[in-house]
């Protein structure tokens, strides 16, 4: 006989804050269930907060401190492609570009590569590092302190540094955004630098994945105001696109893998 599904949910939680992260085949086969039943489960979970969904499974998500570099890379790895190209698409030749932190922003840069005549200003040394051999491309890192986790670049010099700039577009990520479209990151130091870029670009492109509508972080970034383009796989409700539509926010939905019976929370 099936186990009560709260109990079954402690459980699935309690073996995530073990493990890290969870596979529905192997809960599953655990509980002797459907993958059904275990993709309901995690989409309870994911709805409360509890657990951040993943393609084939579901980790341990946080309103204080973010994912690590390489779990944040799985999130909605296939949908961050296609955020990226689509993103890219918005950047023309023989332009000036900033390109700030995150797993988002990386796709963006990678997909850049064609490019020719941009000038990328990046506090990211993924993105530089990914960049710098294309011929048509010249890249600008700015200075700062290397934040561990990540090898981001931030502090006051990398603030000071981006005022020295006035670029065409920039491409910025967020790790969370409220209900009233506030952005939102759990770095302060992160978050200033992004508060530069936005102040010193004429056109800001906002990329991210359907989970950040459903996480939570204490810094704030910005508005949705703030920003000219949102580019994301989907909107997670009406609501949001009618604040998009109020704000002037242009959209651009990338599409990507939809699993069975994932809840709008998947990601």
């Amino acid at each position: 006989m099936e186990r009560a599904a709260p109990r079954r949910m402690q459980e699935i939680l309690a073996i995530a804050r073990d493990l890290g992260r969870v596979s529905v085949d192997d809960l599953a086969a655990r509980f002797a269930v459907t993958p059904q039943t275990i993709r309901r489960d995690l989409n309870e979970l994911c709805d409360s907060r509890r657990l951040t969904r993943v393609h084939g499974g579901a980790m341990l998500s946080s309103g204080v401190e973010n994912l690590a570099y390489d779990d944040r890379k799985l999130v909605s790895q296939s949908h961050k492609r296609l955020i990226g190209e689509a993103a890219a698409r918005l950047v023309a030749d023989n332009s000036s570009v900033f390109i700030n932190l995150g797993t988002t922003t990386e796709e963006v840069a990678r997909a850049l590569g064609a490019h020719t005549g941009l000038l990328v200003i990046t506090n990211n040394l993924q993105v530089a590092a990914g960049l710098h051999r294309h011929k048509g491309i010249e890249v600008i890192l700015c200075g700062g302190t290397v934040r561990r986790s990540d090898g981001g670049l931030v502090g006051a010099t990398t603030v000071e540094q981006i005022d020295q700039f006035r670029t065409d577009i920039a491409i910025i990520g967020t790790s969370a955004i409220d209900a009233d479209g506030t952005l939102l990151d759990f770095d302060i130091r992160e978050v200033q630098v992004s508060q530069a870029i936005i102040r010193n670009a004429r056109r800001v492109i906002l990329v991210t994945d359907g989970s950040k509508f459903l996480r939570a972080a204490p810094a704030r970034i910005a508005h949705l105001a703030n920003v000219d383009v949102l580019v994301t796989d989907r909107l997670p409700s009406a609501a949001m696109a009618a604040l998009c539509e109020a704000h002037g926010v242009e959209v651009v939905e990338a599409g990507g893998p939809v699993e069975p019976d994932e809840s709008e929370c998947s990601n």
